[in-house]
């Protein structure tokens, strides 16, 4: 195994601490990090807390390496305070968790990388020298978890056709103004009107207002 990372722009030795409640499995990461060169892990820690407090105290590191499930504050809540606390602080999760809502718990608490336990030693340790040269490591299947989650996320290109008119009327349904409300805004009788609704559920294949508000809302038609 090759215990050097890619080189990076740094002129010193980078400070790796490591969060996990696991001695043997801390011990272990704590022996892999500190073998690389350019690298030591001059503190682990159990817990989050005795982690924030030595930030504030002491010589903070480049990089930290963060489990989730620890004892007292998880390691999703941790980021964030390790965010606040030290922004400049490069935060890694390092666990078993591959779920969805995990990854993205931790990635809008500000974590830096997602990584498995189940990761290589040699990706492990590349990891750590990637995040330093603008790189987010995660494993592919958390890569593939948070490109699809943000598939979601994204608005639709989709206008589904709807005339200038059709989304004047929308858009006031999404205000909440009821049909007679709408008429008046437009200057258009209520016939008119229903018959924009009944086009506007037909090209947005909906059968009610709610729903057309809906789609409308999560697909930013409007």
């Amino acid at each position: 195994m090759n215990n050097n990372p890619p080189p990076f722009d740094s002129g010193k030795m980078l400070d790796v601490w490591i969060i996990e409640d696991n001695r043997s499995y801390r011990d272990a990461l704590s022996i892999l990090i500190g073998s690389m060169d350019g690298f030591s892990v001059p503190a682990t820690f159990v817990d989050v807390e005795s982690a924030l407090s030595e930030l504030k105290s002491g010589p903070r590191p480049g990089v930290i390496m963060c489990d989730i499930d620890l004892p007292g504050m998880s390691g999703i809540e941790g980021v964030s305070e390790i965010k606040k606390s030290a922004p400049e602080v490069y935060v890694i999760m390092l666990t078993v968790h591959d779920e969805e809502e995990y990854v993205f718990r931790a990635i809008c608490g500000g974590a830096d990388g997602y990584l498995l336990k189940s990761t290589s030693e040699t990706e492990l340790g590349n990891s750590v020298a990637e995040i330093l040269n603008g790189g987010a490591p995660m494993n592919p299947r958390i890569a593939m978890k948070v490109l699809k989650m943000f598939s979601r996320f994204a608005p639709s290109t989709a206008d589904y056709d709807l005339s200038e008119r059709e989304k004047e009327v929308l858009n006031l349904l999404i205000k909440g103004c009821t049909k007679k409300q709408v008429a008046a805004q437009l200057y258009l009788s209520f016939h008119t009107v229903d018959f924009h609704l009944r086009n506007i559920y037909k090209k947005l294949q909906v059968n009610s207002r709610s729903e057309a508000v809906a789609k409308a809302l999560k697909e930013g038609i409007i």
